[in-house]
């Protein structure tokens, strides 16, 4: 009895000072007499056998776990959707206020307030889903696809940050939060480790989902808490009332929260949030912003994957600097030669970068980078699009980047046009070639299954392949003696080809490569002349009525089928059995009453309700004409995740845009 309450004693001392020392960062004694406290716990429940719930010795690290448990949330844990400028976080936000005055204007007993909002960072860590219950940490797990996470119990007890005991026990509580490493920290362990850790992100993320609890401990993770999910006794009104109770119960809070009444004023206070992005000691990737009344949450809802009363801010793509090291030089299926950085191994967005996009030659000379080779350069990276190097990071001469005046393939002479060097040898250039055929085969095209960029080197090479039209005279026999060409792989190959013969006339075009055109195009070809010799003589003029064709694709498009060499590769494939027939146009079976029916539409993000490919579908069924970018002709935009610049455009050119992918699957049923 006496061991007991001495150690409940040592208990709650230690849990205090640690308290001042994690959270609040104000310690009140020594690490020396912290120890003398901990070491004389230590001997206590050895001696006794007993280890309190709440004892700080729990935060060692137990032994090596078999796996992770399913864990499943008792309340969801919601994505939030992202705002990529303030043009987005106005959207959000209007769409918000609209609901509000909706909701209002029918209940006019019982309005909403006006709307608040909170801002808050956005820690780049990992996300942690906390289970107290009557007031004991009994759970803690990740957040999985938001509904069931993997149980890591074990290693949340090792963040001496969380607690392991709360005040409060009315009820079982879910408290969510995001686990992370210090950059302080991070430097500190990389001076001693076998393995230094690449990131700050990487080395939480490692830590909590590792099967060695006593890895986190050494990580000495922190966490930061700013939701209740799921409670159990206790209601909120709004948000200061939650962040309340969490500060009350011990939960470290970042103090980083500003409330507003005005969008404008919270956009002027993200400047203030990036400028000290770079003071503080650990990684934030964005900000959040919430609607802080409870009740006005609970209105608006949710979507399929996003809460509608709060937003992510993401914050402009990150920069640092490397060194150039070389650059090479690549020719695409066009002819086009473009320059490809290898740099420096970087850290950059959690990534490792090496490679760098030049863009072109006149890329290179505008950033004042053909002196270059050997001094340090700024790199961006945004998203998960290759990093591009935006210039030199100081004035240092470097050595000269080798621009070629003979094509690195074939060795013909380059010509300069525009900002770009091309290869005008397009039927002896190897790379051309076989660049020509990979892309002839490739799943948007006449998706030739077993096919691939080796394969069309390889016919290449052994067999005198030089043209997609060549593919439809490849024999079994001469297959069969190509080196890792066994009769299996031949036999594929033959049938894979067989039935490429009957692709429709959209995928055929998309596979011809014509120049300027995507697969957009090809579709909006197809389906207005209908008949592939009816586009082949088409005129310029023809050409140009039809919408997002302007004078430089027409003219494309008509010059690629007054060519000889193309004129006779098509005849050989139509004669190989190659169909290239349009398929029924969608907008014939039609409603025309329909509010899509007639109307241009484009599509951009990411979907989360169907893909992009099934969209495109469903609106060309219903008589709609996809196309590839957005124009004053445009109709509507449909906006998906990490849209980018086709919605910046649509914005600017006042296109109508939807967002909601609710009200998406409606119109398109």
């Amino acid at each position: 009895m006496v061991h007991t309450e001495r150690m409940q004693a040592l208990v709650a001392e230690l849990n205090a000072h640690g308290h001042r020392y994690y959270t609040e960062d104000n310690p009140t004694i020594s690490d020396k007499e912290y120890d003398l406290l901990y070491d004389e716990l230590v001997a206590l429940e050895q001696e006794s056998g007993i280890v309190l719930p709440n004892s700080p010795t729990r935060r060692v690290g137990g032994a090596i776990l078999n796996g992770f448990k399913p864990h499943r949330h008792l309340a969801r844990l919601w994505s939030l959707d992202k705002a990529q400028n303030t043009d987005d976080l106005l959207a959000w936000s209007a769409r918000a206020n609209r609901l509000i005055n909706d909701y209002n204007a029918k209940n006019p007993e019982t309005p909403l307030p006006s709307p608040e909002y909170v801002l808050e960072l956005k820690f780049d860590g990992l996300s942690l889903n906390l289970t107290y219950d009557e007031g004991e940490l009994t759970q803690s797990a990740t957040r999985g696809n938001g509904e069931v996470g993997e149980g890591i119990l074990a290693h949340v007890r090792t963040i001496r940050t969380v607690p392991l005991t709360i005040e409060y026990a009315g009820g079982t509580i879910e408290v969510q939060g995001e686990g992370f490493m210090r950059l302080s920290v991070l430097e500190d362990y990389n001076k001693t480790a076998a393995e230094p850790l690449k990131n700050a992100r990487n080395g939480a993320a490692g830590a909590l989902r590792n099967l060695d609890p006593k890895v986190t401990a050494a990580r000495r993770l922190d966490a930061f808490f700013y939701n209740i999910g799921y409670a159990e006794g206790v209601t909120f009104h709004n948000h200061r009332e939650m962040i309340g109770f969490l500060r009350d119960n011990g939960f470290p809070v970042n103090p980083y929260a500003h409330y507003f009444s005005s969008m404008d004023d919270l956009i002027a206070e993200l400047d203030h949030i990036v400028a000290r992005r770079d003071q503080l000691d650990y990684l934030i990737d964005g900000a959040v912003v919430k609607l802080t009344d409870m009740r006005t949450r609970e209105v608006l809802g949710y979507t399929d994957k996003f809460p509608r009363w709060a937003v992510a801010f993401k914050f402009e793509a990150e920069e640092t600097t490397t060194v150039l090291e070389s650059v090479s030089w690549e020719v695409g299926r066009t002819g086009k030669i473009t320059p490809l950085a290898r740099v420096e191994a970087v850290e950059l967005a959690g990534v490792t970068v090496q490679n760098c996009t030049l863009n072109n030659i006149g890329d290179i000379e505008r950033k004042n980078l053909l002196h270059a080779l050997g001094t340090r350069v700024f790199i961006r990276r945004s998203n998960d699009v290759i990093p591009e190097i935006l210039g030199k990071a100081d004035d240092e001469e470097g050595e000269a980047i080798a621009v070629p005046e003979q094509c690195p393939g074939c060795g013909a002479p380059l010509e300069m046009r525009g900002a770009h060097l091309f290869c005008n040898n397009r039927l002896g250039c190897k790379e051309q070639l076989i660049g020509r055929i990979t892309h002839f085969a490739a799943r948007d095209g006449m998706d030739i299954e077993t096919f691939s960029g080796k394969t069309a080197e390889q016919l290449y090479d052994e067999l005198n392949v030089r043209d997609p039209a060549d593919l439809y005279s490849l024999a079994l026999e001469d297959l069969v003696k190509l080196e890792r060409f066994g009769e299996k792989k031949a036999t594929n190959l033959l049938a894979a080809l067989e039935k490429s013969k009957s692709r429709e006339l959209a995928q055929f075009l998309n596979a011809l490569g014509i120049p300027n055109t995507g697969k957009a195009t090809a579709r909006l070809l197809a389906d207005h002349f209908g008949d592939l010799d009816r586009l082949i003589t088409a005129e310029t003029e023809e050409l140009q009525s039809l919408p997002e064709v302007g004078g430089i694709v027409a003219e494309s498009i008509m010059g690629f089928f007054r060519d000889p060499v193309m004129i006779d590769s098509i005849a050989r494939m139509r004669a190989a059995g190659v169909r290239a027939e349009a398929s029924q146009p969608a907008a014939a079976a039609a409603d025309a009453n329909h509010p899509l029916f007639g109307k241009t539409v484009v599509l951009t993000g990411t979907l989360t309700v169907m893909t992009r490919d099934e969209a495109s579908r469903k609106l060309e069924a219903l008589g709609a004409k996809v196309s590839g970018s957005v124009s004053k002709k445009t109709d509507l935009v449909i906006a998906g995740e990490s849209a980018g610049s086709k919605l910046t455009k649509a914005r600017e050119l006042g296109v109508e845009v939807l967002e909601d992918q609710e009200e998406l699957l409606k119109l398109l049923s």
